[in-house]
């Protein structure tokens, strides 16, 4: 960007997500500890694809959260900004583009905000406590407790709609859920701890919404639809457990036929591995011997029936578990091993196949001719390829986790 007399502007044109501190505060000190603050992964959802904002220098946006209830704090501060007389353009408005994405009742006063926090004392989490577990974190012991809750809960509409504007910054195309349809269900997690005091509260950690979807023809298919630890929390195993917290409230349950996931990102991908092929490999399907025979019906119904996995993931599970008892220096072994998965790989490219011949003949018998064409086989197995290669790296991250933390052998 130029003024009239061709000086460049660039020095104030920041990045957004450089310039956005989250907190979540838990007493007065963290207001200025560095090691309390976090940083977006995005944040086009609001500024705009180019992810920057122009008009300031040395800015710093402040949204800062109390931990448990979350009251929530919005300011800036910065060293300079554009002066309209002499550059004949305005600073881009910030706050406003924040403010309008979060919840009614924001603080603009640090004041105001610091004053708020005495209502974490009496916070604690809305809804029915689920799951409960700790964490060793560096010989720290950490507890940490699951809450499922729905609209119905009093003060939790307002709670929700604080905590999921995390997911503009943090969850890509993100939209905030329609709270006035009963079929969603809330799974909210925090970390009990004790204040200096000696007081027991409670901190917000993460959560996840679950789709209730109809199935013929009387059962439900729970869809979880938005799972975010924040990061803060991350890397301690938390997703592992929001993921069992879910299950626990649908795998018992008769009228559920399966648990899907929407649009699952990469590592809530491999979370859903690994707490599936651990659950699996207890069934007697999924045996050393039985594995080595192949993927099979029963691996289906059974994983449906006692985990509600479908049969799409079953397979993966499959491909997984059969990984782990693979010995990838046996080059028969594991040339066996990728003709299974390869082969799993192809069926989309096998239908391709015989749609084009089945419209050819069509074609024929019309006298008309396609020209549809389909890659040539070298191509295709390059691709295909590719294709196994991205998968086994996957799959052999879940099978280090599941030999490394959960000492699993088959």
């Amino acid at each position: 960007m130029e003024d009239s007399n061709g000086g460049h502007l660039s020095h104030l044109v920041v990045d957004s997500n450089e310039c956005l501190e989250f907190k979540l505060i838990r007493n007065v000190d963290d207001l200025e500890d560095d090691k309390t603050s976090f940083k977006p992964e995005m944040s086009h959802q609001v500024f705009g694809d180019s992810e920057t904002i122009f008009g300031y220098q040395d800015l710093k946006v402040k949204l800062y959260y109390s931990a448990g209830s979350l009251e929530t704090y919005l300011g800036m501060t910065y060293s300079e900004k554009v002066n309209k007389l002499t550059y004949d353009v305005e600073a881009d408005e910030v706050l406003p583009k924040i403010a309008c994405k979060l919840a009614p009742k924001i603080h603009s006063n640090l004041d105001t905000f610091v004053e708020s926090l005495k209502k974490d004392k009496t916070f604690r989490p809305y809804g029915e406590l689920i799951y409960s577990f700790s964490v060793n974190d560096r010989g720290n012991a950490r507890q940490f407790e699951i809450y499922k809750a729905d609209m119905s809960c009093k003060g939790f509409k307002e709670y929700h709609e604080r905590l999921q504007t995390f997911v503009l910054w943090y969850i890509d195309a993100a939209n905030f859920i329609d709270i006035d349809d009963d079929q969603w269900d809330y799974f909210n997690m925090f970390e009990k701890y004790k204040t200096v005091s000696g007081n027991t509260q409670y901190g917000t950690i993460g959560f996840a919404t679950v789709y209730q979807y109809y199935a013929y023809p009387n059962h439900t298919r729970p869809r979880i639809a938005q799972v975010l630890i924040l990061p803060l929390f991350q890397n301690l195993g938390l997703g592992t457990h929001l993921l069992r917290g879910i299950y626990t409230q649908y795998i018992s349950k008769s009228n559920v036929k399966d648990i899907t996931v929407e649009d699952p990102s990469i590592d809530f991908q491999r979370i859903r591995d690994y707490v599936d092929a651990i659950n699996c490999h207890k069934l007697p399907s999924f045996s050393r011997k039985n594995l080595l025979q192949g993927f099979s019906k029963n691996m289906v119904t059974e994983a449906r029936e006692q985990y509600k996995i479908n049969k799409k993931q079953t397979r993966r599970v499959y491909e997984i578990l059969r990984l782990l008892i693979t010995d990838t220096s046996n080059e028969q072994e594991y040339r066996d091993y990728r003709l299974i998965v390869k082969k799993r790989l192809n069926v989309p490219y096998k239908r391709e196949q015989n749609d084009v011949k089945k419209l050819e003949l069509a074609l024929k018998s019309l006298n008309k001719r396609s020209n549809i064409a389909l890659p040539p086989t070298e191509q295709r197995i390059k691709i295909l390829d590719k294709l196994y290669g991205i998968l086994e790296e996957d799959y052999k991250k879940v099978v280090k986790r599941l030999e490394e933390e959960a000492g699993l052998r088959i």
